[in-house]
């Protein structure tokens, strides 16, 4: 009798169209970069998501019906850090600064009426700082992964995989390319190269991982 073939395990990493006026953005660049390699155990599926409130959740529901991921690993691009950004809570509000990519600027609005707050990542984020250390990339612990559309795809995600259960996920902010930042001067930024070895450095140790460590990585201020 033959056997069934069990399909392979799915990292989902998600990236951002570009927004803002810019045309590329960093965080697709890296997902598509990544898409159909195995990295620890799993095999990446990348999905670009508009950068719109209300889109970016549906396109992200397309995904996961799809892929049905173990592993969830949401990337944006945001400009002014330095470093891989592992964002470690979500909070449960929409206050656009700027419009998204349909003209929609959503002010104190709730992502998801009723849900909690704020949603944790269920990814080892210290552990994913400690291991890009030590690879000498820059890396932090934020604290905030801002109220845009970052933020809301973050929410969305970490609500909807507390309410399935099984699946793990988080978000990383991503700086700038250096031809972003040459049109911005001060900005910092990272080589594309950089933020790929990065991210799949990420992943590996998000498999990986079970139980994160215990170091201090909090904000003073």
């Amino acid at each position: 009798m033959k056997k069934t073939a069990h399909p392979e395990p799915v990292a989902l990493v998600t990236g951002f169209e570009p927004f803002g006026g810019e045309s590329v953005n960093p965080s697709w660049l890296v997902a598509a970069a990544l898409d159909g390699e195995r990295i620890g155990g799993l095999r990446v599926r990348a999905v670009q998501l508009p950068c719109v409130f209300g889109a970016a959740l549906a396109a992200l529901d397309a995904a996961l019906a799809l892929h049905r991921p173990v592993l969830v690993l949401a990337l944006g691009q945001a400009a002014g850090r330095s470093d891989f950004s592992v964002e470690r809570v979500a909070i449960n509000v929409d206050d656009a600064r700027i419009a998204d990519n349909a003209g929609a600027r959503p002010v104190d609005e709730p992502i998801v009426p009723g849900a909690p707050a704020g949603h944790f990542s269920t990814l080892p984020i210290k552990a994913i700082v400690v291991a890009l250390r030590q690879a000498g990339l820059p890396a932090s612990v934020s604290q905030s992964a801002g109220t845009f559309v970052c933020n809301h795809v973050f929410f969305g995600l970490m609500d909807r995989l507390a309410k399935a259960g099984g699946a793990r996920g988080g978000f990383m902010h991503l700086p700038l390319l250096p031809e972003q930042a040459a049109r911005a001067p001060g900005q910092p930024s990272l080589p594309l190269a950089t933020l790929v070895d990065g991210t799949r450095l990420v992943l590996a140790t998000a498999a990986a991982v079970q139980v994160d460590v215990r170091v201090a990585a909090g904000a003073v201020a």
